[in-house]
């Protein structure tokens, strides 16, 4: 395939897409293919002709027969052909789903279906039955908002013209709806949405913010997302801002710990909206996701630090893939928790006699192979990280001697984040964080920018359990 002209294969993609999955007659898909390559590569037409005419010799399931793998000997390949997914994808369905391939089937069966178009009722501004009956269209089966339009344009429609609806995936609804739902003990009144473009999420948040005399704070770092926002909550208790997310602290409109409830809806790989950008499935390679993820990360972790003591935090992704969902808030809670513990500990009224002794461990020279010449050093060759990904930054070997008045022996994971300070963003020992202290390791070792330090000693007892 790598050796035909792009343009003769794009050609030969849309005859076959046509001859297998279209009404258009195969003669009438083959005798359009060969003119459009004829303008495209010229010397290619007979060859385009002998390749659509083998085509049409098969229809599409007996082609899937012919070419994808066994089905009990290779399930992903079997499925990735037979679905038109790429093999990754497949399997990281598959994993979210819990190796259960008859549900991962039927995901992929729905990805190549046509996405209907649904509409949100704004919260006081629209009934939805009603709306329903306005539109022609039909209440939604899961969203208390949401209504199924049967087709049309829906920015023509007078309630979507007026802000009483907009165009909202069912599913995103449920989303909103879920964060403002959720039961909230001490005030309600300030809401944050960190990463709010194109705006169907904060105006359903807007309209239900109205309702409760909450007001919402919106989120964009794009300059253009940003103005859909503005145009999606016109008129609604909603403050736009073009900031980015992670600014959460050092910038003065967004102070740490002030926001009761906050919505992540972090960028991702979409892998879970394939059926609306269809495209999307060949674009999105594995080599997306490590800085995707790090990028999620540093918004849940900002996310964290605005929601104040007892609020909550909504973390969401369009996207089923593990990485993306479990292991992000598997790593950003605890390094978040472990902050916040070393933020009480240095803010302790008195100080601990805790004596610190640091020093470099020698480095190895490396281990001599048969052939190296006596004198002659070798380059050293830097390792690659788990996955392929190229490993981060030198870590710099170092240790350390701590003494305190109470303590045991723990390892201490520090993360050198800014010149001369240091972070303790996890702790070896019992419980959740000492539990995670892998994930979050590797993490840092192939993502971060900054180098490790990993100090060994005692950890002092503040007394309050931190």
């Amino acid at each position: 395939m790598q050796r035909i002209d792009p343009p003769v294969r794009d050609a030969l993609r849309l005859g076959a897409y046509q001859i297998l999955h279209t009404r258009v007659p195969a003669h009438a898909a083959v005798s359009s293919t060969v003119d459009l390559v004829r303008s495209v590569g010229p010397g290619a037409t007979g060859f385009a002709n002998a390749v659509l005419r083998e085509i049409t010799s098969r229809d599409a399931d007996a082609w899937v027969a012919k070419l994808a793998p066994g089905q009990e000997t290779d399930p992903i390949g079997h499925l990735a052909l037979a679905y038109s997914h790429p093999q990754w994808i497949v399997r990281s369905f598959a994993e979210a789903l819990g190796g259960d391939m008859g549900e991962t089937t039927r995901l992929l069966i729905e990805d190549n279906e046509r996405p209907p178009v649904h509409l949100c009722a704004r919260p006081d501004l629209a009934d939805p039955v009603a709306l329903a009956d306005e539109v022609g269209g039909a209440p939604g089966a899961f969203s208390p908002y949401a209504v199924y339009l049967p087709g049309g344009a829906p920015g023509d429609l007078a309630a979507v013209a007026e802000g009483r609806a907009h165009v909202q995936d069912e599913g995103s609804q449920l989303v909103a709806d879920a964060l403002a739902a959720a039961p909230l003990d001490g005030p309600d009144g300030r809401w944050l949405d960190l990463c709010a473009g194109p705006g169907g999420k904060s105006g359903l948040l807007g309209a239900l913010a109205a309702t409760r005399g909450a007001r919402l704070t919106a989120v964009e770092v794009a300059e253009h997302r940003a103005r859909l926002v503005e145009q999606a909550t016109r008129g609604l208790p909603v403050t736009v801002l073009h900031t980015d997310g992670r600014s959460v602290g050092s910038d003065p409109k967004l102070p740490e710990e002030h926001f009761d409830r906050v919505l992540v809806d972090a960028p991702c790989t979409g892998l879970g909206a394939l059926r609306r950008r269809p495209e999307s499935r060949w674009r999105r390679q594995p080599s997306d996701l490590p800085p995707l993820t790090r990028l999620q990360r540093e918004l849940l972790t900002a996310a964290l630090r605005a929601a104040r003591p007892g609020g909550l935090v909504a973390y969401v992704t369009c996207s089923p893939h593990v990485v993306e969902t479990h292991v992000t808030v598997t790593e950003a809670g605890p390094a978040r928790a472990a902050a916040r513990r070393l933020r009480r500990l240095v803010q302790l009224p008195f100080r601990p006699r805790v004596r610190l002794r640091l020093r470099a461990a020698p480095r190895r020279p490396p281990a001599r192979r048969p052939g190296d010449r006596a004198g002659v050093r070798r380059p050293r060759r830097r390792a690659a990280g788990r996955g392929g990904h190229p490993a981060g930054p030198a870590v710099p070997r170092v240790t350390a001697d701590c003494e305190t008045v109470h303590g045991e022996p723990r390892s201490v994971l520090l993360d050198r984040s800014r010149a001369a300070q240091l972070a303790v963003v996890a702790a070896w020992g019992d419980g959740p964080v000492g539990s995670t202290l892998g994930a979050v390791s590797q993490s840092l070792l192939y993502h971060s920018p900054a180098p490790l330090i990993v100090v060994r000693g005692v950890a002092t007892d503040a007394g309050d359990g931190s």
